[in-house]
C-alpha cells in the first residue's frame, strides 16, 4: 500500500478538470528556476494571506511566454528550499474560461484540508512546476503562478481535460508553513515494551518488524501506545506531520506499506480527515520525537471503503513523528 495513494484520502482538494495524469512521470519539471520569474503576470488577485483569493483575468489575456511567479504578500523567516516539506492553500483557474482547477478553500478553520507535500517530488494536487514555484518563498507568503499548460504541466497534461498546451493557467498559493527533515531520520531513545500482545523490533533505517500474537483477536477499539517519548512540540490538528511509518494487518501479520519502502520520511496533514480516522485520533496530541504504536479497527481505517483490499482488516502501525509543518 502506498500512503500517498491509499492512506491519504484528500478528496477536498481534487482537481475538477482532471488537469494532469495521476501517474505522472518526469517531464524535466525540476528545471532551473532562473528566468522563470522574469515574465510579468497578467492576472489580479484580491484577498489577503489566509483568506480565500479571488482571481481575475483580464478579457482576452493570454499565458505569458514563460512561467511567471509574483510574490503578492511577503512572508517572514527562512525561505523554502528544494526538498523542504510545505503546507499550502491554493486556488487555481484556467485563464480562457475561468474554469476552476481546484483548491483548498471549500472549508474554513483548522479542519480545512490543505496540501502537504515535499518540493521536488510529485504531488497529486499540484503540477510539479507549480509546487516548486514556492521554492524561495517564505512562510506567510502568497504567490501568483502563471504560465501555459504546456510549460506548467508538460507531457502530463491530460487530453481529457479539454485544456490545450497553449492555454493559460493561474494559481494563487499561500505558503502556510515549511520544514526540513532528513529522509532517513527516525525516533531515538529507549523503547518501551509493546502492549496488546504485540512484539515490535525496529531495525535502524528499515521498516519496523511487527509480530501479531497468535490466536488473539484484534481489539475492537483504537489502541495507542507511545513506545519512545519525544521532547518536541505537541502535534496540533491541521498541521502537516512528517513521519516514518510501517503498517501491517492484524489478521495475517503482513506488511502492506512502509515509508522506508518509498524513500523514507513522508508528510501528511493530520486531524482533518486527510488520512484514516485512526491516525487522526491517535497522532494529534502526541509530541515530535514520539514513536507511536497504533492498533486501528476497520471502522477507523478502511471499513467504509467498499472494495478496498484492507476494508475488513485491523491495521497496526508504528509511526515515528519527525516534525510538523
Amino acid at each position: 500500500m502506498n500512503l500517498s495513494k491509499k492512506t491519504r484520502l484528500v478528496v477536498a482538494v481534487a482537481v475538477p478538470a482532471l488537469l494532469f495524469t495521476a501517474a505522472c512521470g518526469s517531464d524535466d519539471s525540476s528545471g532551473s528556476d532562473k528566468g522563470t520569474k522574469a515574465a510579468a503576470v497578467v492576472s489580479q488577485v484580491t484577498g489577503g494571506f489566509g483568506e480565500k483569493p479571488t482571481i481575475k483575468v483580464p478579457s482576452g489575456a493570454k499565458a505569458p511566454a514563460s512561467i511567471a511567479v509574483k510574490t503578492l504578500v511577503q512572508g517572514k523567516g527562512a525561505a523554502v528550499k528544494k526538498g523542504d516539506y510545505v503546507r499550502l492553500d491554493f486556488s487555481g483557474m484556467a485563464m480562457k474560461d475561468n474554469r476552476d482547477l481546484g483548491g483548498t478553500w471549500a472549508a474554513q478553520g483548522p479542519t480545512r484540508q490543505q496540501v502537504v507535500a515535499k518540493t521536488g517530488e510529485q504531488n497529486p494536487m499540484l503540477p510539479p512546476k507549480v509546487l516548486d514555484a514556492v521554492v524561495g518563498a517564505k512562510p506567510g507568503s502568497r504567490i501568483l503562478v502563471e504560465g501555459s499548460a504546456g510549460d506548467l504541466v508538460g507531457q502530463n497534461l491530460n487530453p481529457q481535460s479539454g485544456i490545450k498546451e497553449s492555454d493559460g493557467l493561474v494559481w494563487a498559493i499561500d505558503v502556510v508553513g515549511a520544514a526540513t527533515a532528513e529522509a532517513k531520520a527516525e525516533a531515538k531513545g529507549e523503547m518501551a515494551e509493546p502492549q496488546f500482545g504485540l512484539q515490535v523490533q525496529v531495525p535502524r533505517q528499515k521498516p519496523a518488524e511487527i509480530t501479531i500474537p497468535k490466536g488473539q483477536d484484534a481489539p475492537d477499539k483504537l489502541q495507542q501506545q507511545v513506545l519512545i517519548k519525544g521532547t518536541g512540540p505537541v502535534v496540533e490538528k491541521g498541521q502537516g506531520l512528517i513521519a516514518q511509518y510501517t503498517g501491517v494487518a492484524w489478521e495475517d501479520g503482513k506488511k502492506f506499506d512502509s515509508s522506508w519502502d518509498h524513500g523514507g520520511a513522508t508528510a501528511f496533514q493530520i486531524g482533518t480527515g486527510s488520512v484514516v480516522k485512526g491516525w487522526d485520533q491517535g497522532l494529534v496530541g502526541k509530541k515530535v520525537g514520539d514513536r507511536v504504536l497504533l492498533v486501528i479497527p476497520p471502522k477507523l481505517a478502511y471499513g467504509d471503503s467498499q472494495g478496498h483490499e484492507l476494508a475488513e482488516k485491523s491495521l497496526v502501525f508504528v509511526v515515528d513523528i519527525l516534525g510538523t509543518v
